[in-house]
């Protein structure tokens, strides 16, 4: 039985923030799902910030329902430590997207670049639940937090 104990913000916030790719998976029309790796900022929020084009089956996907899942984590060997997350994707758009694109690119400073690209647009997920995961131990920690539970999160 996993053990359900207490994970602080700042280390559910470090988890998060050591990785830089996530794979995200969207609701497609037709196939049902699409699932593709993207770049990944994570805000003190939670909230998740990704760039893709306008034309990529995700952003045709998101645009059309905006429910999308992220894992992160767990790619490795010997890293036995996920966070499942499921949230709400919106497309940035002027004052918001300046901020976004910031967190964003520290991360990835490339990003600015991309900027210049046709079509790039930057996508943020606000989280509606996530399960962090660590089986590293017998005794594995698992732990869910819905919306509100990551805002009181301290």
């Amino acid at each position: 039985m996993p053990s359900t104990q207490s994970l602080t913000r700042t280390d559910l916030l470090a988890f998060l923030r050591s990785h830089r790719y996530a794979v995200q998976a969207s609701v497609a029309p037709v196939t049902g799902v699409q699932a593709a790796v993207v770049g990944i900022a994570v805000a003190d929020n939670f909230d998740i910030v990704f760039d893709t084009i306008e034309t990529s089956r995700k952003a045709r996907n998101l645009v059309r329902d905006p429910r999308i899942a992220l894992v992160i984590g767990g790619t490795l060997d010997g890293e036995e430590r996920t966070v499942q997350y499921e949230g709400l994707a919106e497309r940035l758009r002027s004052a918001d997207k300046r901020v976004v694109e910031e967190l964003y690119f520290r991360i990835f400073p490339e990003g600015r670049d991309r900027l210049s690209w046709e079509g790039i647009m930057h996508v943020r997920v606000r989280a509606r639940w996530l399960r962090y995961s660590d089986f590293r131990t017998a005794r594995p920690t698992v732990v869910e937090f819905d919306a509100a539970a990551l805002a009181a999160l301290r």
